[in-house]
């Protein structure tokens, strides 16, 4: 578990989860937060339950159904009710502005964005793969805020570093498109044709910039890299991990 030391407003809470700690076997071992993945689903709900007592969680996380989009829910849209079984809305991020919800979302390379206003009264979970990213997944999570985009402050969580994840150049071109900068974030691969090494984290900071977010932390963690993180590139079955914000009253 992964809880930075960032200066954050008193009242918002933040944590990344690793993969142990959990009682998920093999290949899922331990901390496997994901029912889309091929794990027994009680021990799922073991890992979960386990994440809310260890974490203090004033309720049970939002889980998504995360499907590589720019849709970000919030808990008032949903009327979400930790305590009853509902359908898990289909999305890549959350927005919660009251004490009691908690914003999540799992990934397993994919980048996790958290956000919070720097008065400590709003936050939100984001899921960024690189199409997400692309398509503007930030800009809609950012626009759920009522305060500017200078007044938030973002925290990326681990994700596949700069060094291990490579790309078709339909990707590099995809965001040059947007942001002539974004060349930056792309390396060419020596002796492979059209590949490059993508800077994922060094990408949603670009775009973080452009909308005027410029209080932006980093765990600069790389999941493929690091066995204690589950990584899909890595491994294909695997877990998934947890990045979590909420706030504390």
């Amino acid at each position: 578990m992964l809880i930075p030391d960032w200066p954050l407003p008193l009242n918002v809470a933040i944590a990344f989860t690793d993969r142990h700690g959990g009682c998920s076997l093999p290949p899922f071992d331990s901390l496997n937060l994901g029912l889309h993945v091929g794990d027994l689903p009680k021990r799922v709900k073991a890992n979960r339950e386990q994440l809310v007592s260890v974490l203090h969680l004033p309720n049970e996380p939002l889980w998504l159904e995360q499907v590589h989009g720019v849709e970000v829910v919030s808990f008032s849209d949903i009327a979400f009710n930790a305590e009853m079984d509902q359908p898990v809305p289909v999305a890549d991020g959350s927005y919660a502005n009251q004490y009691g919800q908690v914003c999540a979302v799992m990934t397993a390379d994919c980048l996790p964005i958290l956000l919070c206003d720097k008065q400590g009264q709003q936050v939100a979970a984001v899921h960024a793969g690189w199409r997400g990213l692309c398509a503007g997944i930030i800009e809609q999570a950012v626009k759920r805020f009522s305060v500017p985009a200078s007044e938030l402050i973002a925290c990326l969580g681990p994700a596949i570093g700069p060094k291990m994840f490579e790309v078709g150049a339909e990707v590099k071109s995809a965001f040059v498109a947007q942001q002539s900068a974004a060349s930056n974030c792309f390396i060419a691969q020596t002796g492979a044709n059209d590949k490059y090494l993508a800077d994922i984290v060094g990408l949603a900071k670009l775009r973080l910039a452009g909308l005027g977010v410029n209080c932006v932390y980093s765990v600069d963690e790389c999941t493929m890299s690091n066995p204690n993180y589950f990584s899909y590139r890595r491994e294909k079955q695997t877990g998934r991990m947890a990045s979590l914000i909420w706030l504390k009253s």
